[in-house]
């Protein structure tokens, strides 16, 4: 086995379990027997946990997992800062807006998407001695690309929430 099979295998083990962290603390916060709207963090762990771990198993399907893993998280990011700021009780402090928000939650989201980039860069890297990509930062599959869409989702999902009250 290669070195390069090793870290693509330790990859996919940390986007599993990265995956199945979050899906199980959802089912505990967001039970799926306490209301219908709990199905989707439900059937979006499930997709997360294994058909994504197995989109990125095999080269044919790795850029459908990188694209719906970055979907996922940037999605995950946005309705969970939404909760944290309609929920967020007492002064805005440092260690409140770190400890009583779900920025912690949010950060395994990020983490699973290191990883998933992780997984494609090596995939699809030449050799080691290549330069990094240069130019073109806000094109696929670069990742100005991501923050493009961070923030155009972020929009219409505030333009959304504000106008359909």
């Amino acid at each position: 086995m290669t070195r390069k099979i090793t870290v693509k295998y330790a990859l996919l083990c940390c986007l599993f379990f990265l995956g199945l962290g979050g899906w199980l603390l959802h089912l505990r916060i967001h039970p799926p027997s306490g209301s219908a709207h709990n199905y989707i963090p439900f059937i979006t762990g499930i997709i997360s946990v294994f058909f994504l771990s197995g989109l990125f198993a095999f080269r044919k399907t790795l850029a459908l997992g990188y694209i719906l893993n970055g979907f996922f998280v940037i999605l995950g990011t946005i309705t969970m800062a939404h909760f944290s700021i309609a929920h967020f009780k007492g002064p805005v402090t440092f260690s409140g807006i770190f400890l009583n928000t779900t920025l912690a939650d949010i950060s395994m989201l990020w983490g699973k998407f290191a990883a998933g980039k992780a997984l494609f860069g090596l995939e699809f890297l030449k050799t080691d001695a290549d330069p990094a990509p240069r130019g073109r930062f806000f094109r696929y599959p670069n990742m100005g690309w991501w923050w493009v869409h961070l923030a155009a989702i972020s929009a219409i999902y505030t333009a959304g929430n504000i106008l359909w009250k």
